[in-house]
């Protein structure tokens, strides 16, 4: 070990400076490369991850933190949790289909059909806790059985090692594992399998350290959650288990996504020899962790941001930790795995200079670490250079006339409740937007964007080269959306969508035209699978100089009798899928947002829009870990909402979509947003979204999606058929609408014409079925 106070990384971006994963696995997917290409791939990338820790001066470096789709489903298959829809083969096909389901029969040498046969769909996905990061839900019954069927992490730690490094292997703890996942049986508590589980993990503890590893770091971010004795009593015997099955192996368990509070005690009773605490969502824990630790263990302090990309304070944190740097046994290290930001700030040499002086990302988060460690152990005058720069750094943006707009702030401080409210209530609403509609029964509809092409990523990127004109460009996009308003007529659908060609991103698209925001060129971080995005960075004040869809929402309602939505995304998605500035309260920051998508919902309705979508897509991914905080965050991310929404007639219908949400807990705030219609992600879930809608009463209308779209697979009429039987079991026939679960901009037209269709043809067969034209 080094003489200075050891820096660790608990895991990092894995998807390549010039995001090679995404283009090794959709070449292996389309079939145009095999399995040999995608795994050499994958061993380039953790060789360059390895390397780039090592020379950036990180002394304990992770493995197994890289993952060819999710760590979530490393897990199931490395512990053998594979449904039987899958069948019992731990290998790549099996992992994908899981992964992404599975539209063709696989057949082994036998010639039987195995696993993932025809229309086999994928796994739920959920967000990993409170981030933008989608991971695979598990799946688990009453009688499951674990054994050790993939050694990924071994496999890592032993390449790891013949290229010299000796890393830390990490793995997702055991009880966050049985938290996440989920079963068809109803009561059933997938924690009462955790003495099914503690043996296979014990297994590959014992060959992690037999291969020479002296630390593991084993997840655990369910301690950032509310104390739960299930879960408490779940981790006391999977750790004690552990000390006693695995002598000689040092755990770090590491907590993060929030302060441990009343999992505190908990924590520091786990028979292990480090611990990890996030001290950016919660510095405040510090002391009291200081005082009640054990002196033998070994405390890793997540001092950098993992989940933002702002340039820290340094001389801020060193005034914090040296008061307990004589403590010993510490190591400095992010809050959580720099999965969640971009990796190199060098690569950006088109950003605003000033801006660009403000941000770190995954490369220079460590050389802040490595600033920090030198400071502690030797100084502050041995880093001088870096502490002053990254104080004047944080004087300049606190200052700067490019944060701060008078103009907005006045604005803002100047909103009244009135502002948030319809004019009506919806019952009274819904009648006249029924009479003024007159669409039928189960309307059709889809959530917005249509397949985003090669020819319109390569218009797109002509016009940007300046291979294309303006006028040409422009031309381009109106046939594009002229194709698909004819298309969506001829097939049947009630409400038509323009197709978003012109758009880059759902929230990309609108911050390019707001004040406040700046966009990068290579600061790529994962979302899900290959699915990559760049986050705006969000740094200043927010205002809307000029309309930004009217204009194609006008030309696409010039080509059709039938409604056209007005396609928006709402101020929290905005909010929670942004890099968001951190000097002000996020509370602020999204009601200025919503102020400007308020004067664009104006702008579509005094241009003739009666349907207007406001897309909340990652309202609940927002919320936060501890029950405690819900109301504060519900109160005024509900009330952005409304804002942005409430300035129209009772007539003007307000649509709404949202993703990957758990309602269960949050009804009372939807239904106080006040939407006259709302779209879901159903289809993977079997409506079972849906029961918390019936149970709460929900008024509003309600489109659950009837097939997903995440998986390239092309769902029957009869599927369709029967999830709206589902749906309707559990909603009046009057709250139905009918719809896909997302956009589909990353899906293919080969996919998405016979899968609309198909939706057409079950909406139609209900209407037949049940006479309720």
């Amino acid at each position: 070990m080094s003489s200075h106070l050891p820096v660790a990384t608990l895991g990092t971006p894995r998807i390549g400076a010039k995001r090679e994963l995404k283009f090794a696995l959709e070449s292996y997917w389309s079939g145009k490369t095999g399995q040999p290409e995608l795994l050499q791939t994958a061993a380039t990338l953790r060789a360059a991850n390895w390397a780039r820790q090592k020379a950036r001066g990180v002394d304990i470096i992770p493995s197994n933190d890289f993952s060819l789709y999710d760590h979530v489903l490393d897990t199931s298959l490395m512990v053998g949790a594979i449904p039987a829809t899958y069948g019992e083969t731990p290998d790549l096909d099996t992992y994908f289909a899981m992964a992404r389901g599975s539209q063709t029969a696989h057949i082994c040498t036998h010639g039987h059909v195995h696993h993932h046969g025809p229309g086999v769909p994928a796994q739920e996905m959920t967000k990993w806790f409170d981030t933008n990061y989608h991971c695979m839900v598990p799946e688990f019954t009453p009688d499951q059985a674990f054994r050790l069927t993939a050694f990924k992490p071994l496999e890592e730690f032993l390449e790891a090692k013949r290229l010299g490094y000796h890393t830390r292997p990490v793995l997702v703890g055991p009880v966050t594992f049985l938290r996440l996942g989920k079963s068809q049986t109803a009561g059933f508590n997938p924690l009462s399998l955790i003495d099914r589980l503690i043996p296979v993990y014990a297994d590959l503890l014992c060959r992690l350290r037999d291969a020479d590893a002296d630390w593991v770091q084993i997840d655990e971010p369910v301690l950032a959650l509310d104390h739960d004795d299930t879960t408490a009593q779940a981790l006391h015997t999977a750790y004690a288990a552990f000390a006693e099955q695995v002598p000689g192996l040092n755990l770090l368990v590491a907590g993060y996504f929030g302060g441990l509070e009343d999992n505190l005690d908990l924590a520091l009773s786990l028979p292990v020899a480090g611990l990890h605490l996030d001290l950016v969502r919660a510095p405040q824990q510090l002391d009291t962790v200081i005082a009640k630790a054990p002196a033998d263990l070994t405390l890793s302090l997540g001092i950098i941001d993992g989940r933002n990309i702002w340039r820290a304070d340094l001389a801020a944190i060193l005034d914090g930790l040296e008061p307990v740097i004589a403590r010993g046994k510490l190591q400095l290290a992010p809050s959580c795995s720099l999965l969640h930001v971009p990796i190199d700030l060098d690569l950006e040499d088109k950003l605003d200079l000033d801006l660009k002086s403000w941000l770190a990302f995954s490369l220079q988060k460590m050389d802040e670490l490595k600033t920090l460690s030198l400071a502690l152990t030797e100084g502050r005058g041995a880093v001088r250079a870096e502490l002053a720069a990254a104080t004047s750094a944080a004087e300049a943006r606190r200052w700067s006339r490019k944060v701060n707009d008078p103009a907005v702030q006045i604005r803002a401080n100047a909103v009244i409740p009135a502002h948030s409210r319809r004019k009506s209530p919806f019952p009274d609403r819904a009648r006249l937007q029924h009479n003024d509609f007159k669409l039928p029964a189960f309307p059709t509809t889809t959530i917005g964007s249509f397949p985003q092409t090669a020819e319109v990523r390569h218009a797109r990127s002509a016009f940007t080269k300046g291979d294309l004109t303006a006028a040409q460009y422009d031309a381009f996009l109106k046939t594009e959306t002229e194709r698909a308003i004819r298309w969506q007529e001829e097939i049947g659908l009630d409400v038509l969508v323009h197709g978003e060609f012109e758009r880059n991103d759902m929230v990309q698209y609108f911050g390019e035209q707001l004040s406040g925001f700046a966009f990068t060129r290579h600061a790529w971080v994962q979302s899900y699978g290959s699915r990559y995005v760049r986050p705006p960075v969000l740094f200043g004040d927010v205002a809307r100089p000029q309309s930004m869809t009217v204009e194609w929402w006008r030309y696409a309602q010039s080509l059709t009798d039938k409604p056209v939505k007005g396609m928006l995304t709402g101020p929290v998605t905005i909010l929670n899928w942004s890099f968001v500035r951190d000097d002000l309260p996020r509370a602020t920051v999204c009601r200025q947002i919503a102020l400007a998508i308020r004067d664009e919902v104006a702008d579509l309705e005094f241009a003739g829009a009666r349907m207007i979508q406001i897309d909340e897509a990652a309202l609940r991914e927002g919320l936060p870990l501890r029950r405690g905080d819900w109301d504060t965050y519900l109160t005024w991310a509900v009330e952005a909402f409304r804002l942005s929404a409430s300035g129209v007639a009772d007539t003007t219908q307000i649509h709404t979509h949202m993703c990957y949400s758990e309602f269960n807990d949050i009804l009372e705030a939807i239904a106080a947003m006040d939407a006259d219609v709302i779209s879901i992600e159903t289809s993977r879930s079997k409506m079972e979204l849906l029961d918390a809608f019936t149970a709460g009463n929900y008024p509003a209308e309600i489109g659950p999606g009837v097939y997903d779209i995440h998986s390239p697979r092309v769902p029957e009429v009869s599927e369709m058929v029967h999830l709206l039987s589902l749906a309707r079991q559990r909603l009046d026939d009057g709250q139905i609408w009918i719809n896909p679960d997302c956009g589909l901009k990353t899906r293919g037209w080969a996919e998405v014409r016979p899968a609309l269709v198909n939706m057409v043809a079950a909406a139609n067969q209900l209407r037949g079925r049940f006479d309720c034209v």
